[in-house]
């Protein structure tokens, strides 16, 4: 380096040039060390010449003050020239430009007497460079009607432009016009066509463009393995992947990162794992943070969070993208506390690490944290997003907090979202928002929110389904999915579930023989258990007991203990003893400890008065060690949860409590009310001052468990 300052300074003090070339030269050799100190040695050189006034070489200080870094000197440089060219103004264009300019270099375009094809493409980059796509594609199109011949850098800033905006007509009708140039078959051309049409969606497409290659390199193969990993099948990623090795292309961090995210989506951990074996076999890959991120996550989503957490130790770097797979892969491993502790030791954190944490403990059961910590999120003034909704309004749902629901129905109202497909697509909120409404049992406001939807997918119509025929509105659960087939969209196993739940609760019997013929016949599904136990749920309630235990011997799948359940509890209403005693039987195979069957079969012994064979039933239960689980009921007063159980004595009103059941159940005596045989067997042994409130609850209990 030392040498070549020296020849420099030898060059500049010692020759007086014929003509400018040799500062040409020496600006070029500048660019290329980034050395702004000889380029202003050489300018000062050149303004003591001839060559001070002269276009070309002014257009080269230009240039080398510009990829020098030197904004202000090219800037200044170009004002201050005497005359000026059509290439000085795309030299200062191209400078200002790729600083990210923009706006300055417009009003330079804007002022250029005769713009060529070069100040054409400088803007049209330029403006992609900073996300500016519409911008970008209105000079291209007014290039275009200029007259100009694209070439391969404008439409490749276009093309980038049509990704950014996922504007697949103008990047179909750009490619149209690729097709009619020379660079239809450019390897750099055909890799951004790849990319357009993966970030747009059209997987086919990208597909196509590739395979129309004559040539390829690895950001060709990238484009492709990162569209399969992106829009799927995910296991196409893997199989490019595969072919990219076989044609002798190695790959880099990029194609890796790819197929380890691919990995992770189909839970292929023995493929994951090859190319974690790959990765730490290479200096180059071992400490790449991207990659390092996409084996963490990799490994949280097939559930080897302690394979995570080493990939994750092992990081010399780490971001908030790795801290946050931590800490979604310890939820997702059912270790909240964990997660919660990685969540609190994050020295950043973004909405992605608030949902990561609230997706946690919905989905582990605790909705009460999940719920707690979205009030945290709205304290520390964190945006949410729609998934953070979607995830509070699933705690909602399960608390059957209609307070809160409320509440995040109003924040979804401000924060605009719509209920629309789209790059960022939100209907699962609103089909979350009808869930929530359907388990808190205010029907109306979820069929307002259903009918306000933007949009709706297949899982609004099936809330809605699901959720009149919880509610008990069966025939207008009937009626959504008539509305629904009519609207063209096809319904799945969830909506037939919820269409026979419907007429099992409405009693329509014929009508759900039909729906279950049509499951098959109609919609080409394969019935599952569920269905077969929906069926027979409908069928025991209905009393053709013998049909539903034909149903269930005929069944093409191994029937469960639900099934058989939901028959005995039939068998008790309708009051079968014998076909109830051969249901139990089959349960207690399934499971000898479910204290259910126990409780069942006892209660209709007690019914028919048949206390020997309560008894029995009852010493078979203690033989075995089977325990029956106490009743338990909750009720929220003052935003307090009394929780009771059976023979609970802590309640510190239940003096009040007990008094109060005693007068209730003197006054249901007074009016006709006769305790069944098996309540007075239950409580013939109780203290007196007990009795009633004992009683009642274990009435409550039996209820429960059938």
């Amino acid at each position: 380096m030392g040498s070549r300052h020296g020849l420099v300074k030898k060059l500049i003090g010692d020759l007086s040039f014929l003509d400018s070339s040799p500062f040409a030269k020496l600006l070029d050799s500048c660019i290329r060390s980034r050395s702004v100190l000889e380029a202003r040695r050489i300018h000062a050189r050149i303004t003591k010449t001839q060559f001070n006034s002269e276009i070309f070489i002014q257009n080269r200080l230009i240039d080398a003050y510009g990829k020098c870094g030197c904004l202000d000197d090219a800037h200044q440089l170009f004002e201050h020239m005497p005359h000026k060219n059509t290439f000085s103004y795309n030299v200062i264009l191209s400078t200002l430009a790729k600083a990210g300019a923009i706006d300055e270099a417009l009003s330079v375009f804007n002022s250029m007497p005769e713009p060529d094809q070069c100040s054409w493409n400088a803007m049209v980059s330029g403006f992609e460079q900073l996300d500016r796509f519409e911008e970008a594609l209105r000079f291209f199109a007014d290039m275009h009607g200029e007259d100009f011949v694209p070439n391969e850098y404008s439409f490749g800033s276009t093309l980038s432009a049509c990704a950014g905006l996922i504007h697949l007509n103008m990047g179909v009708q750009i490619h149209g016009l690729i097709s009619k140039v020379r660079y239809s078959l450019d390897v750099y051309m055909g890799s951004a066509l790849v990319d357009m049409y993966s970030k747009c969606g059209a997987v086919e497409c990208a597909q196509r463009a590739f395979d129309g290659m004559c040539v390829r390199n690895i950001v060709s193969w990238n484009s492709l393995i990162t569209c399969y990993e992106q829009n799927g099948p995910a296991e196409k990623a893997v199989e490019v992947f595969v072919r990219m090795m076989n044609s002798g292309i190695e790959p880099d961090e990029i194609t890796l990162a790819s197929v380890v995210s691919a990995c992770a989506s189909l839970s292929a951990i023995r493929e994951g794992l090859q190319i974690h074996t790959r990765v730490m076999k290479s200096d180059k890959f071992r400490y790449d943070l991207v990659l390092g991120n996409a084996l963490v996550d990799m490994y949280a989503k097939c559930c080897r969070v302690n394979e995570a957490r080493l990939v994750f130790d092992r990081m010399p770097h780490r971001n908030v993208v790795s801290e946050t797979s931590m800490v979604s892969g310890y939820a997702r491993a059912a270790s909240v506390k964990a997660a919660r502790l990685m969540f609190s030791n994050m020295k950043e954190r973004n909405v992605v690490s608030w949902n990561a944490l609230i997706a946690g403990y919905t989905q582990n059961g605790e909705n009460e944290e999940a719920v707690s910590l979205f009030l945290l999120l709205k304290r520390e003034c964190i945006w949410p997003t729609h998934y953070t909704f979607g995830n509070l309004l699933n705690a909602c749902a399960n608390l059957a907090d209609l307070k809160l629901g409320r509440q995040a129905h109003t924040h979804i109202l401000k924060h605009g979202l719509r209920f629309s497909s789209g790059e960022e697509s939100d209907i699962f909120v609103g089909n979350s928002l009808i869930d929530m409404y359907m388990k808190c049992g205010l029907v109306e406001d979820g069929c307002l929110v259903f009918e306000q939807m933007a949009e709706r997918d297949n899982v609004s119509w099936n809330a809605m389904i699901v959720g009149y025929a919880q509610n008990g509105y069966g025939t207008k659960a009937l009626e959504i999915f008539k509305k629904m087939l009519l609207s063209g969209e096809k319904p799945d196993h969830v909506t037939m579930i919820g269409v026979l739940s419907a007429c099992s609760h409405a009693g329509l019997v014929e009508e759900g023989r039909h729906y279950f013929q049509s499951i098959r016949s109609e919609h080409g599904l394969a019935p599952l258990k569920d269905h077969y136990t929906c069926m027979v749920d409908l069928l025991g309630r209905a009393g053709c007991l013998d049909e539903a235990k034909n149903l269930i011997e005929t069944m093409p799948m191994e029937p469960d203990a639900v099934v058989w359940g939901s028959l005995l509890a039939a068998c008790k209403v309708h009051g079968n003893i014998t076909l109830g005693k051969y249901v139990a039987e089959k349960l207690l195979e399934i499971d000898p400890f479910n204290s259910g069957p126990y409780v069942l079969l006892s209660n209709m012994y007690a019914e028919l008065g048949r206390w020997k064979d309560v008894m029995r039933v009852r010493k078979v239960m203690r033989q075995r060690g089977v325990i029956k689980q106490p009743g338990c009921s909750w009720i929220e007063i003052g935003s307090r949860v009394n929780v009771f159980m059976v023979k609970d004595k802590r309640h510190s009103r239940k003096k009040d409590i007990y008094s109060v059941l005693k007068m209730l159940t003197q006054q249901m005596k007074r009016a006709g009310y006769v305790p069944k045989v098996e309540d007075e067997e239950i409580c013939e042994e109780e203290d007196e001052s007990e009795l009633i409130l004992q009683c009642e609850m274990e009435i409550m209990e039996d209820a429960a468990v059938g």
